[in-house]
């Protein structure tokens, strides 16, 4: 059984920093990808970046040159620095996994206020 678990979530002014973190219950290199996911209120979930075993890293135009993806092998987690919320922004974010199937974890609250 594979659990992601997210956190870091929380109120931040528009402008400001959040540091969101995944961990993974077993090796983040066993997964082909991982990723950060955004759903905004009434709204479908959204990839905002994802990071591959390889280390290639990817991102929604949206986000490019504010947001960054890493992983840490030594924690089995994956993190989203994200630098200049906008308040459209808001939202639950998720870390989603694939490997064959997609694996997901329960979200991190994040709002950005105006």
């Amino acid at each position: 059984q594979v659990q992601l678990v997210e956190s870091g979530g929380g109120l931040v002014q528009a402008g400001g920093s959040l540091r969101l973190s995944c961990s993974a219950s077993r090796s983040i290199l066993s997964f082909d990808s991982m990723g950060w996911f955004h759903q905004a209120p009434g709204k479908q979930r959204e990839l905002v970046a994802f990071i591959t075993s390889g280390g290639v890293t990817n991102y929604a135009d949206s986000v490019k040159g504010r947001f960054t993806i890493s992983g840490d092998l030594a924690t089995n987690a994956i993190y989203l620095q994200m630098n200049s919320l906008i308040s459209e922004e808001t939202g639950v974010y998720y870390c989603g996994a694939v490997r064959g199937d997609w694996y997901w974890g329960q979200g991190t609250q994040v709002i950005v206020s105006s």
